[in-house]
């Protein structure tokens, strides 16, 4: 394997099960995408052959071996952007990202991000859970404001980036909905993907997707809007 951090061996002992599984249980400050990706790029050997298969069956007995590469240099620079802090600690930094404030780098917004504002902020950031968006469990849109928790520690990413796939993390929001036909709660359920005409967007008008559910509660109504509690489920 390339030269990177130092090797690190474990023998397998229980029942058998998946490479990227096991390596989950020993690596708890890595998270899982990261340890998978590491095994897609040849970083971990079973047995002395290097396996690039998430999905490998070991063994009890087998001999794993790890060594993950140096950190990939920051492509994302730190750029010195009003950001408000509204708590942080060695963990983990909550923001409540402004209205027109894009989340991440992407094409179209190379910088002016609340990455750029974030690795100026918190010089430690580069580096945990990925190149571009270090950091980011989850995101809002460029025109939405509201509250965004960011890892800085992969420990802190791993368990956030759980917390949202296990649904154990509740994402709440206020809506102004015009018109007043909606119930007084009720859900919908959707698919979202890449839009059809537009790969930079996503959007629930397509035939396959993932599914999106999402809860709402009216809180007040006026004459030609009303005020909803929505709470998402899922993405």
């Amino acid at each position: 394997m390339a030269e990177g951090t130092p090797e690190e061996e474990y023998t397998v002992e229980g029942v058998t099960r998946r490479l990227d599984q096991f390596l989950s249980e020993t690596q708890g400050e890595l998270t899982r995408s990261r340890l998978k990706r590491s095994i897609q790029e040849g970083h971990v050997q079973v047995n002395g052959s290097i396996q690039k298969k998430a999905g490998t069956k070991i063994k009890a007995g087998d001999i794993v071996t790890l060594q993950l590469p140096e950190p990939e240099p920051m492509e994302a620079i730190a750029q010195d952007i009003p950001i408000t802090v509204l708590y942080e600690d060695k963990d983990l930094i909550v923001i409540n990202k402004a209205p027109g404030m894009v989340v991440h780098p992407a094409p179209g917004h190379p910088n002016g991000t609340l990455v750029n504002a974030l690795l100026h902020h918190c010089p430690d950031l580069a580096g945990v859970g990925g190149v571009l968006r270090p950091g980011i469990v989850h995101r809002l849109d460029k025109d939405t404001s509201g509250v965004l928790v960011v890892a800085k520690t992969d420990a802190a990413h791993k368990s956030l980036t759980a917390q949202l796939a296990e649904r154990t993390m509740t994402r709440m929001y206020l809506a102004m909905v015009m018109g007043s036909r909606l119930d007084g709660s009720g859900s919908f359920e959707t698919l979202y993907g890449r839009a059809p005409n537009d790969r930079f967007r996503y959007s629930s008008k397509v035939r396959e997707g993932k599914k999106a559910v999402t809860h709402w509660e009216i809180l007040a109504r006026g004459a030609i809007c009303s005020l909803v509690r929505v709470r998402l489920q899922t993405g």
